[in-house]
């Protein structure tokens, strides 16, 4: 078995806030993340997948047929959109960096089982401090 990973980059805007909650609640749990007018970050994907190595090709997945499912169902809706309201797959739910690596996983899952490889991990970085891995 092996793993390779494919990167990939998207700019978006979001806030995390509970409409359960009061503003000043929001304030404290999250902070600046919770500004009414929205802000954005500069997030890096990883997409690790995992399977045996073709003898003919001498790789286990061609990575630009990775790269155009990444672009197709993930970037191209997430990039320079608000997470908040423009996207159909995370729709009501809070666009945390946690919810944002599980929503890109269930959208990628069954495109890339259509390679003849598995998805291994989403990684996805928020910042350079701040990021998340997900193995399904």
């Amino acid at each position: 078995m092996i793993y390779i990973t494919r990167r990939e980059h998207f700019n978006a805007a979001h806030k995390l806030y509970n409409p359960k909650w009061s503003e000043e609640q929001n304030n404290e749990i999250f902070g600046k993340c919770s500004n009414p007018n929205w802000h954005g970050h500069n997030y890096n994907l990883f997409v690790t997948v995992k399977g045996e190595v073709n003898p003919d090709t001498g790789y286990s997945v061609n990575l630009k047929d990775l790269s155009v499912i990444i672009r197709k169902y993930i970037t191209d809706k997430l990039d320079h959109k608000n997470l908040n309201l423009d996207v159909d797959f995370i729709k009501d739910v809070m666009p945390s960096t946690e919810n944002v690596a599980i929503a890109i996983w269930n959208e990628l899952e069954p495109h890339v089982n259509a390679l003849n490889c598995k998805l291994h991990c989403i990684k996805l970085y928020e910042t350079e401090n701040n990021y998340v891995e997900y193995f399904g």
